[in-house]
């Protein structure tokens, strides 16, 4: 047999067919354009830094970008001499691609400074108005393979939101912080021979430092506490108060009286380290897009024909009755009848059913499927914010928030908060009997000692630095509730299409008579005549033909297609188009071939499972069940990958939805994992929903996490490192329990001043975080490897 050497195109590092340089004219073009303006040094910083870069756009695709009404909506500054833009840019994948991003002034001259957001994928650009514009920076964008990412839901300025105030009650925190600690020191070590003028000054700069922090930086802490009394719930934000304004009283009884200089430090001190934890766990993925609506997944404009001419228009001016051009491989944006061209539509993404629907004149095509086959016309019967895909995200069950279990931190900060209340009552009793001058200081020392900011600070600080272990491989979770549900999940729901099966990948296996070379050439050879991706898998199954010479060609739009290639009449289709059987144990979608009107035999087309599929679904000890939408083609397939598993075929959203709130009622807990709009429903009724994306792929229900679709073999090792979450915060409750039972033993007998306490308290707090940090690492290396 002979044997060829695989030539690796120059541009992405694909196969390239024929031993061509060049795999595509888009790789070549790329290339071109590089090499013209000196920036091939973009190939020396990754071994395949141009892969996922090929999109073919047409020309006209930004022309919605010299609308001034859309202009408005996207630059965020603009003055007479340069416009401020972000794009977000999925293909942004290496450090190759920062490189070149932030070259593009050689390409665009108009083009001033690119900064590049690696972790969300954004560029933040620069440009002179009067030398370029915003259409061309997003079309010298395209041209090298980053096609910016501009969707309907761009128009809403619906980004994600920073805290600016919890930032700054962190500064103004850290400032007064510092300061009193720096005044303190003097006191701390040397007040005996400070000159009392010089003391008193000292101690009235620490009440005024510590207003600040006391009456602006933890009324986050106030706000939490009083929700929590509002509903007769006492969290773990009461003692935090409680100990924050029993030092701040005492501090400035003790100043006024001339009695000491306060603790001052340890109030701001416990304020600050909570604000860190609390900014630490809710600014981890704050860019990540966990909610979602219909507009997300629509273009920001369409293509209206008016008078014979294409009008580019933003989709919330389409109306009932306009006429839209879609373009190949665009998504339909309303829901709209044919009117001219072939229709051959997706609806995976909606329905989950793996096989495009072939659509005649006068048919009514939905919102949300994706056009495979040239371009088509429909007439406009419902706007967009009618359409079907609409009504998926409007459901009942989509709106309002998911209910979610109470957490087991606030659940232990409950009883915690009871037990330091009822410890520093009975303090109050005994010394009030018999020695009241020891009252004040009692009390004082247990709320400082006993405050639970060791143990907040610990899950907050675990949480957060779980969240990001996670991140690095590619699971984002919406908060630390969502490790938490993780890791007491009881019943895993898998979608199929798109989940366990890969969209851009299918299995090809020939059944039938052994075919010659010239036959196996004119079958390919007559493929590839044809868009439908049936055909395309079976050409790329066969390899390039030699000739693409056919005579006589036709296509049965739905059913097949026929002609005459090498001198011998092929048809292939299905069985109605070629008059023979389907197999009675079919396993995939069947395509029948007839070789001068005898039958040859059949292709079976399978979905291909993702990569360490099987692996995984065997390490996975739970109940398992697949809801699909697709047909039955697959059930032996999967039955041989999980037999103890549930089968549900040709589910609707509402079939899924209902079958998770069936697992429910029954006591589950449930995670689905899914990727579909159909998905959306059960996604948003389970305990755990978790999308699943591919690394350029910006379409992502609403979920509670967001996985990239090579990394869903670790499914089992996430599990296992959410649980080992729990216990790394229970190791710090009992650390916590032990240090403040040993500091109690002393404080409730009045023999631990607040000083003491003041100073054992933050070297807690920092003891327990270094601790966690390093567990929570231990455990990320150990099960995530």
């Amino acid at each position: 047999m002979d044997t060829q050497v695989q030539q690796l195109c120059a541009h992405c590092g694909e196969p390239s067919p024929g031993g061509a340089r060049f795999c595509c004219s888009g790789c070549k073009m790329v290339y071109e354009l590089l090499n013209e303006n000196g920036l091939c040094a973009y190939y020396e910083m990754n071994e395949r830094p141009g892969m996922a870069q090929r999109v073919p756009v047409r020309k006209d695709k930004f022309a919605f970008l010299e609308d001034d009404k859309v202009q408005q909506q996207l630059i965020h500054f603009q003055d007479h001499q340069q416009t401020h833009v972000t794009f977000y840019i999925p293909h942004i994948h290496c450090s190759s691609c920062l490189w070149l991003l932030e070259n593009l002034h050689h390409l665009d001259p108009g083009i001033q400074q690119v900064n590049v957001n690696f972790t969300r994928k954004e560029a933040r650009i620069i440009f002179h108005q009067q030398q370029t514009s915003l259409r061309k920076v997003a079309e010298t964008l395209t041209s090298i393979g980053y096609e910016p990412y501009i969707s309907l839901q761009d128009l809403g300025n619906k980004k994600p939101a920073v805290s600016r105030r919890l930032i700054y009650q962190l500064g103004v925190a850290g400032f007064c912080f510092a300061n009193i600690m720096l005044l303190s020191f003097p006191e701390y070590f040397s007040s005996d021979h400070m000159e009392t003028g010089m003391s008193q000054a000292f101690r009235y700069l620490n009440l005024a430092l510590s207003l600040p922090v006391f009456l602006f930086s933890a009324q986050a802490f106030y706000a939490s506490a009083w929700k929590g009394l509002k509903h007769g719930f006492l969290n773990i934000d009461i003692p935090i108060v409680l100990a924050i304004v029993v030092t701040f009283v005492r501090s400035l009884v003790d100043v006024l009286s001339g009695a000491g200089a306060g603790y001052f430090d340890s109030m701001t001190g416990i304020v600050l380290f909570m604000l860190i934890g609390r900014i630490l766990q809710d600014k981890t993925y704050q860019g990540l897009s966990f909610d979602r609506d219909y507009t997300a997944y629509f273009p920001i404009a369409v293509s209206v024909i008016k008078d014979n001419k294409e009008i580019p228009t933003v989709l919330p001016d389409v109306k009932a009755g306009d006429t839209l051009l879609v373009h190949h491989q665009e998504l339909v944006p309303a829901d709209g009848i044919l009117v001219k061209g072939k229709a051959m539509i997706d609806y995976s993404f909606v329905t989950g059913e793996s096989q495009p629907v072939t659509k005649n004149m006068g048919e009514l095509i939905y919102a949300g499927g994706r056009q495979l086959e040239g371009n088509i016309e429909i007439l406009t019967i419902r706007e967009v914010a009618q359409s079907y895909l609409t009504s998926l995200w409007n459901r009942d069950e989509l709106k309002g928030d998911k209910k979610q279990k109470a957490s087991f931190i606030h659940l232990a900060g409950q009883y915690f908060t009871w037990v330091v209340l009822c410890i520093a009552a009975i303090t109050t009793i005994y010394w009030g009997i018999f020695d009241p001058s020891k009252i004040w200081p009692a009390v004082t020392a247990i709320l400082i000692i006993a405050c639970p900011c060791a143990l907040l600070l610990a899950a907050s600080f675990t949480n957060g630095h779980i969240l990001r272990i996670l991140s690095r491989h590619h699971l984002y979770l919406r908060n630390a509730q969502a490790i938490e549900s993780l890791a007491t999940t009881t019943h895993i729901v898998f979608d199929k299409t798109g989940t366990l099966t890969s969209r851009g990948e299918a299995q090809v296996t020939w059944h039938g008579r052994p075919l010659s070379l010239p036959e196996k050439d004119a079958i390919a050879t007559l493929t590839g005549q044809s868009q439908h991706p049936a055909s395309k898998v079976i050409q790329s199954f066969l390899g390039q033909p030699f000739s693409s010479t056919v005579a006589h060609f036709t296509e049965q739009t739905g059913q097949g297609i026929e002609g005459t290639a090498h001198h011998l009449r092929i048809r292939i289709g299905n069985a109605g188009w070629t008059g023979m059987q389907d197999p009675a144990d079919q396993q995939g979608s069947i395509v029948h071939v007839k070789i001068n009107r005898q039958p040859a035999g059949y292709f079976c087309i399978r979905n291909s499972y993702r990569e360490g599929i099987e692996n995984m679904l065997q390490k996975l000890k739970y109940p398992l069940t697949v809801l699909s939408g697709d047909h039955a083609g697959e059930e032996r397939a999967l039955h041989a990958m999980m037999p103890d598993a549930t089968l549900h075929f040709r589910q609707q959203p509402d079939d899924k939805l209902n079958y998770i709130l069936h697992l429910q009622q029954q006591g589950k807990r449930v995670l689905m994992i899914g990727d579909g709009l159909n998905d959306a429903g059960a996604l948003k009724q389970s305990d755990t929903g978790i999308s699943l994306t591919e690394h350029n792929n910006n379409f992502t229900p609403a979920s509670d996490g967001i996985l990239e679709g090579s990394q869903l073999e670790k499914l089992p090792a996430f599990i296992r490192f959410c649980k080992m979450n729990k216990r790394i915060i229970l190791f710090s409750f009992a650390y916590s329990t032990i240090y403040n039972i040993t500091g109690l033993y002393f404080a409730v007998q009045g023999i631990l001043s607040p000083l003491t306490a003041a100073v054992l308290m933050p070297s807690s707090s920092i003891s327990l975080i270094l601790i966690t940090y390093g567990i929570s690492e231990w455990a990320g290396k150990r099960l995530l490897r």
